[in-house]
Formats: C-alpha cells, structure tokens, sequence
C-alpha cells in the first residue's frame, strides 16, 4: 500500500514537473518573443530621412520690381519745355534711371551724361538724344525710352470785366492751351458790364507780342462754325473789354 502511494506521488510529481517545465519554456519563448518585436518592427518600417528636400531646392528667382513712372499721355509732336517733368529709362540699367524736371534752361542731369538739354525736342527726338550720347560714350545697343511724367506749371491771365482778374494755372491735361470760354468761365464769368464780343488776346510771338480780337460772345453762339472755338495757350493774357452804354 505504502509502495503503491509512493509509486503514484513520483509519478505525479513527475508530471508536474514535466507541466512546469513546459510552462516554464512557453513562458520564456513568449518573452523572448515580445522583447524582439520592438526591434523586428524598427527593423522593417522604413525609415523616415530628414525633410532636407526643402533646403536643396533653389531659392526663388527675384525679380525686379515693376517701377511705374505716371507717365502722361503727351498730345502727338508735343514738345518739351522748361520745367516739364520726364522720367529717363535705360532698359538693363537700374543705375541709369532718372526722373526729374527740366531747369530754366532746358536741361535734365542724367547720370554719366550730366547736363542733356532736351527743351525744344518731341519725346521720339529725346529719346534718340539719350540713346545717342549713352551709345557713344558708354553702352552698346542702348534701349532707352524717354516719357513725360508731368506737364510745366502754365499760367494765363485774366483781366477787364471778369469776377475774379488773375493769373490762373492750366489744367494738367490740357498742353494745348484751353477754349478761350473755359478760361472766362475759371475767372468767374462775365461781370454785368462786360462786353464779351471786345475781347483783346495778347500773346508772346516770335517776332514779338502780338494782339489778336476775339468776339466771345460769336463763340458762345457757336456762330463761327469751324472757327467757333479759340485756344488760350500758356502765357496768354486776356482782356475783356466793358460795354459802352
């Protein structure tokens, strides 16, 4: 009986034993397992390089900036004058560009160059005039491109039976003078005693001043049909005469 109880308890201990060891090296595989999963799976993701991609492209091109020059629309053939304003442009040359107003005599100072007159040229002749010099002296094949930025200030004057006598400033857009109306209408109108149809226009010539009639009050009815308009040009100094009763 003894021997059959010690015989059963080897054999379960052996048993367990066995159970234990199987556990036991389930057990340590499952560990071993886990621990190289983090490792396996570093291994097989890929890797993610530097986002350096950024710093190996180009920097982007700069480009000039676009400098407008408010050029005006100058009437065809006009030609510059004193105290005009142009603005002078060297395709190329940024060192070269120059906007500015003709002095008293006529000149502009452009770089290089130095005193240019232009007074008394068109547009097309100053420009031909700049490319010239620059060519001559300094680059090749010049573009150059001559525009006029702002008119000179100039004045007509105003006398005799208007409301308000005086000299007065033309308007920008009109470089060819302005309807001989406009003007009375700048100068307050025709006082109560004038006589619109004596109107005397003395003008700078250049065989001296000259004195031109004008009947306004013609004009107004529009009467001289293709002659029923007169320009007042810069410079200009108009005298209304007074009704006689």
């Amino acid at each position: 009986m003894t021997i059959r109880l010690a015989s059963a308890l080897r054999l379960r201990f052996k048993g367990d034993l066995a159970l234990f060891r199987s556990l036991a090296a389930g057990s340590c595989a499952l560990v071993i397992a886990l621990s190289l999963v983090p490792f396996s799976a570093v291994a097989q993701s890929p890797t993610v390089a530097p986002d350096s991609g950024r710093n190996l492209l180009p920097p982007p091109a700069t480009t000039a900036p676009n400098v407008t020059t408010n050029a005006v629309t100058a009437p065809s053939g006009y030609v510059l004058s004193a105290n005009d304003q142009v603005a002078v442009e060297v395709f190329g040359e940024e060192d070269l560009r120059t906007n500015g107003r003709l002095n008293a005599e006529g000149n502009l100072s452009l770089p290089l160059l130095g005193s240019v007159h232009l007074s008394g040229l068109t547009l097309t002749q100053a420009t031909a005039r700049v490319t010239e010099l620059y060519a001559r002296d300094y680059l090749v094949n010049p573009k150059v491109n001559v525009s006029l930025v702002g008119y000179a200030k100039r004045r007509f004057t105003m006398l005799g039976q208007v409301n308000r006598p005086g000299s007065f400033e033309m308007p920008e857009g009109s470089p060819g003078g302005i309807d001989l109306l406009e003007a009375v209408a700048m100068a307050g109108g025709y006082t109560r005693i004038a006589a619109p149809e004596r109107i005397t226009v003395r003008r700078q010539g250049p065989s001296g001043d000259q004195i031109l009639k004008v009947d306004g009050k013609r004009l107004a009815r529009g009467a001289g049909g293709s002659n029923s308009s007169f320009k007042v040009l810069p410079g200009d100094t108009i005298t209304v005469g007074e009704s006689i009763f």
